[in-house]
């Protein structure tokens, strides 16, 4: 896997590529300088966190022939800032699914997800404490 990271400005502005050439922007904050014009680093890490989950989590339930209609992923990471690097400490996600779907197959699917195929999730959950729950929701 490869990406590619241009600057865009003279500060902390960038435009990151990969596979897809689909551009991300990344940003600092005006706090320090930047021109939030994009996300910041660490947020990009929870969206990747929470997308992996979320890719898994719609293959699996296509293939339980599920009718999800529509996808929501909130996730709350925690970071110890009186720390250097401030890593995060605790990330909590929680899926919301909205369609008519069985709660076991949406329970064993998101269950595959974080405790067996996602990718991010194998990767961080040596390091910060990963919770995740999920909630089935009519449109």
């Amino acid at each position: 896997m490869k990406v590619i990271l241009n600057r865009v400005d003279e500060n902390f502005h960038f435009e990151g590529t990969g596979a897809s050439s689909v551009p991300v922007n990344i940003d600092g904050s005006v706090k320090i300088g930047g021109s939030n014009s994009g996300a910041r680093p660490m947020e990009l890490i929870l969206m990747g966190l929470g997308s992996c989950g979320a890719m898994d989590i719609i293959s699996i339930l296509k293939k339980q022939k599920q009718n999800l209609k529509d996808f929501k992923i909130l996730i709350n990471g925690e970071r110890d800032y009186n720390q250097t690097p401030a890593v995060f400490t605790s990330i909590n996600i929680e899926f919301q699914l909205f369609g008519d779907l069985d709660f076991n197959k949406v329970e064993k699917a998101v269950n595959l997800s974080m405790q067996k195929y996602c990718s991010a999730t194998a990767m961080l959950e040596n390091s910060v404490n990963i919770s995740y729950s999920f909630k089935i929701l009519q449109m």
